[in-house]
């Protein structure tokens, strides 16, 4: 399945012919459709969401509109967690303000342009005013650029390709505009006021922040999804922020109805795109631009997803960010081949979606008297897996576009990286039988259904349950001669030496082909546990609690069980080694040798020997101690209220809410409640 899709990447990559600027300054010049980008975040840093925030501000669109959609508990009480969440909030808005003056002075130069073309003014004159315009917007970026603080290696990504990036793309076409000056030739007029409408949409955008969970109508559920579903309910409506108590919801405002408080009104504007952006994420300067046109391409008016799969930052500091971002990149190249195949799946990390999409697999419940939409499935923790599948059955297809506009950060350390592929394990094999049901569907509409598209598909959901399975059969099991021939080995050499020469291509080593072989001997347990919750979850129907991969600069410690493992795996490998030794069995012995060096190199590079120790006796402590129970009351009493004290309007929204009580503790309530 490497090689298939590899080699459909290949065509496509020959096939690919980047759209002209012209071509695209063209199709935008009257441009009045819109885009809202979504970026969920949870209890994330705020300088990781600053610089997610700036990549899409600076997004080369008309009508772009950025929410950040903070998932954090509205009300800490820890004031350090306040006094972060207060950042975040003011994230937006701060962006929003820098971006002003840049704005302003694109639009100052177009007034100009324009006053000069109508008085007849000489093609130079009116040059020099674009000339001008160009010249100020790149010195604004590279004063920004130069005012950065760079800590690490995504900082310096930041500024070089995201800031800098953009200013030498304005500087490109301000040496063609200097060129034709010094030629005393000009672009034509209607060419010239497309370079000021592009500054005008580099610079304009409206940035909000939203909070969920300060609303009891929408979704309480912790994870990413309904943190999306929520916001995208919302869309095209305007409502009303109706105080109820301790609690706030929003009522629908219909067109008729008149409002007094507009401050108690949220107005959230439609759009016919969406772009879900991950908060620890950056976007190149044409990601918006480059995949909205194709996406309005006439030959892709059925393609409800595309995206770039997003490529690892350079330059990471420690050796497991760096595998696990030669990991990612090789996954940027076979995304590209599954398209061909169309059997592309949507990575939730960026992607550029039709709303009417969405809509077309939605669906509605009823939870606790209110209506929840539904767009992105979360049944399973990889949402943006299963709702593929769900656009697939309602007649959509999903596209990767050929060109790498999109990265995103790697975990830095074991503990990190083992929260985030223990969450990629999980819920590939209950979609399975989904597929199923949507090759029953696509056969009924008389679609056609290749192979290979069925088996890549498979493949995608199901191939760690396998590996994993597999890789412990070849570990564990005595086999000799009479089960294993040399041949095994040849035919398994071109996958070794096409992801050797990838990973060249992607700006790797060659030899990393063997730090990935003894990286996924470590995460075999890990991959385990994620197929075994996955079991668990079609068994007892319980959903697997969602888990944001940890993005702090210290170490987060792993899991004692994950790090004791790989140590069995090597005294395994080496007990191996000598018994086959003894039997002279040299196919084995030397299958055991590279297990035994990739396994103890893995541990070594990608968690430490004495990170190790630390990790497992953290294990060991938590598993031996076990808090002790709070024995509860026979009987419960309440305080008695008074009229004074009382919050009255609580009271007649929530009614008698003594057994919430009971189940969940008294005191965080009568705070709220007010009573005393």
């Amino acid at each position: 399945m490497y090689l298939v899709a590899r080699q459909g990447a290949l065509l496509r990559f020959s096939q690919h012919r980047r759209v002209p600027r012209g071509e695209l300054d063209r199709h935008f010049h009257s441009y009045n459709k819109s885009i809202t980008t979504l970026v969920p975040s949870y209890a994330e840093e705020p300088a990781v969401v600053r610089k997610t925030l700036w990549s899409v501000a600076l997004q080369e669109f008309t009508n772009l509109h950025v929410v950040l959609l903070v998932d954090d508990d509205p009300y800490p009480e820890d004031p350090d967690i306040l006094a972060k969440l207060e950042e975040t909030r003011g994230l937006a808005l701060e962006i929003q303000q820098s971006l002003e003056h840049p704005l302003r002075m694109a639009q100052d130069f177009r007034v100009l342009f324009e006053r000069q073309r109508e008085a007849g003014a000489s093609p130079a004159q009116i040059l020099a005013t674009t000339i001008a315009a160009y010249d100020a917007a790149a010195v604004w970026l590279e004063e920004m650029a130069t005012a950065e603080r760079i800590d690490d290696h995504v900082d310096e990504f930041f500024v070089d390709s995201v800031i800098m990036g953009l200013a030498r793309e304005l500087r490109l076409t301000l040496l063609a505009l200097n060129a034709a000056a010094a030629q005393n030739d000009s672009p034509h007029s209607d060419r010239l006021e497309e370079f000021h409408l592009r500054l005008e949409r580099i610079f304009s955008v409206r940035m909000h922040t939203f909070e969920r969970k300060k609303y009891a109508n929408l979704s309480q559920a912790v994870n990413k999804a309904m943190n999306l579903n929520a916001y995208i309910s919302l869309m095209g409506q305007k409502w009303l922020v109706d105080n109820r108590g301790d609690v706030e919801v929003l009522r629908a405002v219909s067109p008729t109805q008149e409002t007094t408080d507009m401050d108690q009104v949220l107005d959230i504007p439609d759009s016919e795109y969406l772009l879900t952006l991950d908060a620890d994420s950056l976007l190149l300067r044409d990601y918006c631009l480059r995949l909205v046109y194709f996406l309005e391409s006439e030959e892709n008016s059925r393609v409800a997803v595309t995206q770039t799969p997003y490529s690892s930052f350079r330059g990471a500091p420690t050796r497991i960010e760096r595998l696990a971002g030669a990991t990612t990149d090789i996954q940027h190249i076979l995304h590209q081949g599954k398209t061909l195949y169309n059997a592309t799946f949507w990575v939730g990390a960026n992607a550029v979606i039709r709303k009417q999409a969405l809509v077309d697999i939605c669906q509605t419940t009823t939870v606790g008297g209110y209506e929840i939409h539904t767009y992105i499935q979360d049944r399973t923790v990889i949402e943006d897996t299963e709702s593929s599948i769900d656009l697939g059955t309602h007649g959509w297809t999903l596209s990767n576009y050929p060109e790498r506009l999109s990265y995103s950060a790697t975990p830095p350390d074991f503990g990190s990286l083992v929260v985030q592929r223990r969450r990629w394990a999980n819920g590939g094999l209950l979609i399975l039988p989904k597929f199923g049901r949507q090759i029953g569907e696509r056969k009924r509409r008389n679609e056609r259904i290749r192979l290979r598209e069925v088996l890549l598909r498979v493949n995608y959901m199901a191939s760690i349950a396998w590996a994993s399975l597999g890789l412990i059969f070849l570990l564990a099991y005595p086999y000799d001669g009479r089960l294993l021939s040399p041949l095994i080995f040849v035919a398994a050499l071109p996958y070794f030496i096409a992801m050797g020469s990838d990973l060249r291509d992607c700006g790797h080593r060659f030899s990393d082909v063997f730090r990935i072989y003894g990286f996924n001997l470590i995460l075999l347990p890990v991959n385990m546990a994620g197929v075994l919750k996955s079991t668990e979850q079609a068994f007892t129907g319980e959903k697997i609690p969602f888990v944001r991969t940890p993005k702090v600069r210290n170490r987060t410690a792993s899991p004692g069980l994950y790090v004791a493992i790989p140590y069995l795996i090597v005294f395994f490998s080496i007990f191996t080694l000598w018994r086959d030794f003894q039997d002279r069995n040299w196919g084995n012995v030397a299958f055991a040798a590279l297990n035994t060096v990739l396994a103890l190199y893995a541990i070594r590079a990608y968690i430490g020997f004495k990170n190790s120790v630390v990790d497992m006796a953290l294990g060991l402590v938590n598993w031996l101690f076990v808090p002790p129970k709070k024995a509860k009351d026979a009987t419960v009493s309440y305080p008695v209220a008074t009229p004074e004290n009382t919050d009255w309007s609580t009271l007649l929204y929530q009614g008698d809410r003594r057994l919430d009580r009971d189940l969940r503790g008294t005191d965080d309530r009568r705070k709220r409640i007010g009573v005393k």
